[in-house]
C-alpha cells in the first residue's frame, strides 16, 4: 500500500511539475512569439524532474556528511559553490 501512494504522490507531482512547466514555457513563447511543441514541454519537464532528483540527493548526503538529519542552508550554499551568481543571490536572501 506504501508503494502504490508513493507512487500516486510522485504522479502528482511530476503532473504538477509539468503543468508550471507547460504555464512558463507557454507565457515566454507568446512573449517570443514562437510556439512550444508538448514534446519540447515535456523534455524540459523530464530533465527538470531528473535535476531535481539530483539536487535531492546532492543535499541529503552534505547533511548527513554533516552528522545531521535535516538540510540546512549551509547545504544549499554548499550545492550553489560551484554556481558563483547563484550563491550570491542566496547569499544575499539570507543575510549573509
Amino acid at each position: 500500500m506504501a508503494d502504490a501512494e508513493e507512487t500516486t504522490l510522485e504522479e502528482r507531482l511530476k503532473a504538477a511539475l509539468w503543468f508550471s512547466v507547460g504555464k512558463i514555457v507557454d507565457e515566454e513563447a507568446l512573449k517570443l512569439g514562437i510556439n512550444a511543441t508538448p514534446q519540447f514541454i515535456g523534455a524540459l519537464t523530464e530533465l527538470l524532474w531528473a535535476q531535481i532528483g539530483n539536487v535531492s540527493e546532492d543535499l541529503s548526503a552534505f547533511a548527513r556528511h554533516a552528522g545531521r538529519q535535516t538540510i540546512s542552508t549551509d547545504d544549499v550554499l554548499l550545492l550553489a559553490r560551484k554556481n558563483e551568481d547563484l550563491a550570491k543571490v542566496l547569499r544575499n536572501c539570507m543575510g549573509r
